[in-house]
């Protein structure tokens, strides 16, 4: 159907904006003003390390596991249809809206 061709414009669009306004931040120096890990390395030594894609290579390999378990952990929860349904709505594939997504709190996320 066409609305995973929607669906899948809407997301990739909302991805591309957030991904452009953190790759002005981070090339702009801005970063948080507390540690990254427990073993000391801070926020500040991952901005230190030169241009966005410098500073993902600086990255702990844990902390680049975390936020890709954290992307597909929102991936999961969107594709079930079960919960959208749960809120009265429809899973894109089957005649639902395009670009919306289930509530946490229905999935049972605290």
């Amino acid at each position: 159907t066409i609305g995973f061709l929607r669906h899948s414009e809407i997301k990739h669009g909302r991805i591309a904006m957030f991904a452009f306004v953190g790759y002005i931040v981070q090339a702009n120096g801005l970063h948080f003003p507390f540690q990254l890990t427990t073993s000391g390395i801070t926020y500040a030594d991952i901005s230190a390390a030169g241009s966005p894609p410098e500073q993902w290579d600086a990255l702990p390999t844990a902390a680049k596991i975390q936020i890709f378990g954290a992307i597909s952990f929102l991936e999961l929860i969107g594709e079930r249809s079960d919960l959208l349904e749960a809120q009265g709505g429809k899973h894109y594939m089957m005649g639902g809206k395009p670009g919306v997504y289930p509530s946490l709190k229905s999935a049972g996320v605290p």
